[in-house]
This record gives C-alpha cells, structure tokens and sequence, in this order.
C-alpha cells in the first residue's frame, strides 16, 4: 500500500527523530554498539547538511502526523566519465514499522527531483547484496549495472 507522506529538506529541529533513524541506519548495517560510528562522524555528518559549502544534503520523510519516518542523505560530486555533476544517494532509511508503505520510493524520486534541480546527469547509490527488500525497490526505480564495489580503508 502507497501512502503519501510529505518528503522535505531537513531542519535543525529535526534532530532527535533524524538521530534515531539514523542509529537504526547504522544498526541495520552492523555500526552499532562495539562497532558504532564514533559520535565525531554523527556531529560531522549533522552539521554539514546545514553548511552551504558541502555538496552534502538530507531529506526527511514526514507521516500526517508530523513524525519523520524515513531519511535519505545524497551528495553531488564530478565525474571523470561525464560534463555534469552526478548524485550519490549515500543512505536511504525508513522507520521499520513503515515500511512497504512507500516511503522509500518517494524519498528516492525526491532525490532524483534534486538531482534534475542540480542538472545533474545521473544518480547512483550503493546496497548490500543481502537488502533482499531494498533491492526489490531498487530493481524498480533503477538500473542494476552490474558493478561490484571494491573498498580499502586508509
């Protein structure tokens, strides 16, 4: 069932209900407890979605009753293979007891919107091959490629 939820740009006052989404973000892809993000990242990643020097930006996800219920953070950046900046929708989360209603959906199309907004030429986003459900959405909205992301920590 699609539901429609107000999709809008976070607000400084958003941060108790963003922060505990994105606790549940992190939990879902084993950052939590021993292995959290050490609290420096969490400020860092707060304060730059407020600061008009970073590329970096987020959009909450609204229920009628004013509750956010999803989070979406994205980012522009230039390519090497393009004229245009490209979108890199760098995390997608919906509150657990919302979904299959549509909230990730429209998150994602609120990003694509940004995206035509920013003449950007493409967006892109990564996924564990285990989010059997995201990738069901993904396989929607999307075109699977067919790379494989390869990552060394310095």
């Amino acid at each position: 069932m699609t539901i429609s939820f107000k999709v809008r740009a976070i607000q400084r006052n958003d941060y108790s209900d963003w922060r505990s989404l994105w606790d549940g973000y992190n939990a879902f892809y084993g950052r939590s407890a021993e292995t959290a993000l050490p609290e420096q990242i969490t400020e860092a990643t707060w304060k730059r979605f407020f600061e008009n020097e970073e590329p970096v930006y987020a959009l909450v996800a609204e229920d009628g009753d004013g509750a956010i219920v999803g989070l979406t953070h994205y980012l522009f950046h230039r390519s090497t293979t393009r004229l245009h900046p490209v979108c890199y929708l760098q995390d997608l989360f919906t509150a657990p007891h919302c979904r299959g209603r549509g909230i990730a959906r429209q998150l994602i199309n609120a990003v694509y919107d940004a995206a035509r907004d920013a003449k950007s030429s493409r967006v892109y986003w990564t996924t564990q091959t285990t989010n059997v459900a995201g990738r069901a959405l993904y396989d929607k909205v999307a075109s699977h490629l067919g790379f494989i992301v390869y990552s060394h920590e310095i």
